[in-house]
Order: structure tokens, then sequence, then C-alpha cells
């Protein structure tokens, strides 16, 4: 992954950032209603930093999520996670869980892994690496902090997204049938200066050496 990329090249890219109004929660498809989710996760406080067990640099497992009541005639419910600071024309896609059950209230930690077929506690979809599973947060060296922004749909209808659907098939299926959103961010950076010599740090990337 991108930790073998060098200081002086995730400074340069420092300013090439896919963009938060590329993340699933703000696409037109999707027409998010006023109705909110409380999401949060016991690991971490909103807007607050990844503890390394959850990143590239630790163990590499998926947080504990946490999140209230869903609105009334939900079906199912899905999860996307992205980083829209990654050096990319669209958002990385880090993990995707989708029909989960109305009544389900939390995510444990380290469940989201590859599950295969799926089971009934939800299906997991393919992340940016085109694997099934959490991909953990592994940010270029000197790019500055990314957003790892936690996504969390309502849904009215129990979806068929296919086997390990990815981002666009999430997108393509819970359009027009999102009752309810949350939004949980979380944060990690690897900012160790750039080696002598070379250019400061900036900020974003290109699609071809995408990490987040």
């Amino acid at each position: 992954m991108l930790e073998h990329v060098p200081a002086w090249l995730g400074g340069l890219l420092r300013d090439r950032r896919a963009g938060h109004a590329k993340l699933v929660a703000a696409d037109p498809k999707i027409r998010l209603g006023v109705d909110t989710i409380d999401l949060t996760s016991p690991a971490f406080a909103p807007g607050g930093r990844l503890p390394v067990r959850f990143t590239a640099d630790g163990e590499g497992i998926s947080p504990p999520l946490l999140w209230g009541d869903v609105p009334e005639g939900t079906a199912s419910l899905a999860l996307i996670v992205e980083d829209p600071d990654a050096p990319a024309a669209n958002p990385l896609v880090h993990a995707i869980i989708w029909g989960m059950p109305a009544d389900e209230r939390r995510v444990a930690e380290g469940a989201i892994v590859a599950d295969g077929a799926g089971g009934p506690d939800g299906n997991v979809g393919r992340n940016s690496f085109l694997r099934e599973g959490w991909l953990p947060p592994d940010p270029p060296t000197c790019h500055g902090e990314h957003d790892y922004v936690f996504q969390l749909f309502a849904l009215s209808e129990q979806v068929d997204l296919g086997a390990s659907p990815g981002r666009s098939a999430v997108v393509d299926g819970i359009a027009d049938r999102v009752l309810a959103a949350g939004v949980l961010v979380g944060t990690y950076s690897r900012d160790q200066p750039a080696a002598v010599g070379a250019a400061e740090a900036g900020q974003v990337g290109t699609g071809a050496i995408a990490t987040g």
C-alpha cells in the first residue's frame, strides 16, 4: 500500500484530493431527507483521530460503530466508509456493508471482514482494492490529514446489490430508498517531515497512486 510512498512525493501530491463533494452521501441520486441517525464509535470521538490499531500502521482491523434509532419503515441498513482526501478522482472506499437488519444497532470491532456469500447480519462489499472487508487507512506520508467518513443509510427496502458490490452498485441500489443517514468522521495522517532537499508537503494526489 502507500506506506512506501516517499515523503517528498506525498508532499507534492498534498493539494490533490478527491473531495468531500464526491462522497456517497453527497451524490444527487441519494436525495437525503431531514431525518438523521446518531452514528458514533466508542473508539474515537467525532472528528477525532483513529487509533493506530484500525490503520495500516497497526493491526488494521475495523473500528466498532454504534447508532441510535432509525425511522419507522426502515427495512434494512447499509454502511459505506470513504476517504475523500485520497489522491484520486473519487473517494477511496474502505468498507461496504449492506443488508443489515433494521433492528441492528452496532458493528463490532474487527467485524468488517470478507464474508464470501454473506450472512443474516449483512453482506460485505468490495473496497477500492477490489477485496471484501476493511481496507485499513494508509495515507501517504506528508500528504496531510485524511478524513475517513463512515456513512450509514436507513433504507425503505431490502435491496439486492448482488455478490460483493462496489461503490457504483451501492449508489444505484440505495438511490431513492434512503429514509435517513448518519455520518461519522475519523481522521488519520502520516505527517513525518519530508526528506532534506525535497519539496515541502502540500495537499492531495493523482489517481495513479491512490491510497488513503
